[in-house]
């Protein structure tokens, strides 16, 4: 483990061990990757990580929360006038942007994330945790309950048109994801139609 002047521990970073994870991970595999081989290549002890991702399958997620946390102000920062599926269409491109130096990428990161099956079950409650923001939305803009029709039917599609785009740009090297989200995207206003607020 590495160490301070003073002999503490050096701190690591969600960033750090995220690198290190993914290196693993290209080169093992996700599902032969241990915690322990993670803090290894980090510098780390296994209980030091913990302060960081509570799992080995919330570190391709990275730091879900706060980007559900800018996916939030996203919606809200959304002119009031734009209708409905607009303000969504804008607000999912928008929080699917990332630098293109991210490291690791944000194509190795959702490749992992989509292809891997030992990632499936725990992908759920993540996919579940992104369409309660938009539901919440909704249900802001609509005067319902997050819980109500409309808004699970909006937060359901807008997922299934984003995992569409997604799809297609990791089958594709040359595609521009924001392309692809926003021609998927604009399949919305045909679900939300007239109706829209």
């Amino acid at each position: 483990m590495r160490t301070s002047a003073r002999g503490r521990p050096v701190a690591t970073s969600h960033a750090a061990i995220e690198q290190a994870a993914f290196t693993l991970f290209t080169e093992r595999g996700f599902a032969s990757t241990t915690l322990d081989d993670i803090a290894r290549a980090t510098g780390v002890g296994r209980r030091t990580l913990f302060r960081y991702f509570e799992s080995k399958n919330d570190i391709p997620w990275g730091r879900f929360d706060l980007t559900l946390a800018g996916f939030r102000e996203l919606l809200a920062g959304q002119p009031r006038d734009l209708p409905l599926h607009e303000a969504v269409h804008r607000a999912v491109v928008a929080f699917n942007r990332f630098p293109g130096d991210a490291r690791p990428s944000h194509r190795d990161r959702m490749r992992l994330i989509l292809t891997t099956p030992e990632l499936e079950a725990h992908s759920v409650l993540r996919y579940a945790d992104w369409r309660a923001v938009i539901a919440e939305y909704v249900a802001e803009r609509t005067g319902t309950a997050p819980g109500d029709l409309r808004p699970q039917l909006v937060a359901h599609v807008s997922l299934a048109l984003a995992m569409t785009a997604y799809e297609a740009w990791l089958s594709d090297a040359d595609a521009e994801l924001e392309d692809l989200l926003d021609r998927s995207m604009a399949a919305l206003r045909d679900h939300l139609g007239a109706a829209s607020s």
